[in-house]
């Protein structure tokens, strides 16, 4: 159960409104410096904690400068005890674009490690990782630069139902999710109460989640765009996504 609650914060923690028929913004709606932290909690119990960071780097992927995403997450409290987990995820992505160049994973879980990397060719429309050679139909990102090239996206248009739909890569191919765009709501955060966008998520039953499992994400209804709540019924259970802190924003929250 514990790994499978590592897995789904991935999930909710990553790519969430990708559509190429909505529009970027003219500049990123975030900056070096901005930090999320996140906590993970199955029913009441906290069961892991992340954080989503964005800095500076001197690496350079064709000629161009990019940026550093790091996402960081694992087991908390008494989970520990039983499996504890320890991940990191890195993503560099073309500072005007977003798009990513290359993507790493460093896992620890318990006695298990494992590191695998994967390097994106836009133009080529291909992903090369430890798996393979992976062919794309357009833009694909990983769960790192998915979730902030989401966050630049015009979504101003939108009316409720409206659905959308993202590529993404993640492990050993090119995933598909599609979007729906719910409305708007208060949310009550560990921040205070928060204007927000809803939005569900596709989500596949299985392993993890119920046949009729509902996945919802609130994101700020402001020029920062973060998620500040998602939840999700599993099979014994569900999960909620609270965020907890968030320093350096580009705009006041």
């Amino acid at each position: 159960m514990v790994r499978k609650l590592v897995l789904i914060f991935l999930f909710l923690t990553g790519p969430y409104a990708f559509s190429q028929g909505l529009k970027s913004t003219a500049e990123p709606v975030f900056k070096v410096g901005e930090k999320l932290q996140y906590r993970l909690r199955y029913g009441f119990i906290t069961a892991a904690e992340a954080s989503i960071r964005v800095e500076e780097s001197t690496t350079i992927f064709d000629n161009k400068p990019v940026f550093h995403l790091i996402a960081e997450g694992g087991t908390a409290g008494t989970f520990n005890v039983f499996y504890k987990v320890k991940n990191r995820y890195d993503s560099y992505i073309d500072q005007v674009t977003m798009s990513p160049y290359l993507y790493t994973e460093n896992i620890r879980e318990a006695n298990y490690r494992r590191s695998d990397k994967a390097r994106f060719y836009q133009d080529e429309k291909k992903v090369v990782s430890n798996k393979g050679t992976f062919k794309s139909n357009g833009q694909t990102f990983d769960i790192v630069s998915a979730y902030y090239f989401a966050r630049n996206l015009n979504i101003s248009k939108l009316s409720e139902g409206d659905k959308f739909s993202m590529d993404y890569f993640l492990g050993d191919g090119i995933s598909k999710m599609e979007v729906q765009y719910i409305g708007k709501e208060v949310v009550k955060t560990a921040l205070g109460l928060i204007r927000c966008i809803k939005f569900s998520p596709s989500i596949q039953p299985g392993r993890i989640f119920r046949k009729n499992s509902k996945l919802y994400l609130w994101i700020t209804d402001d020029a920062n765009r973060i998620p500040v709540k998602a939840h999700v019924e599993i099979l014994v259970g569900s999960v909620t996504l609270e965020l907890i802190s968030a320093e350096g924003l580009k705009y006041s929250l």
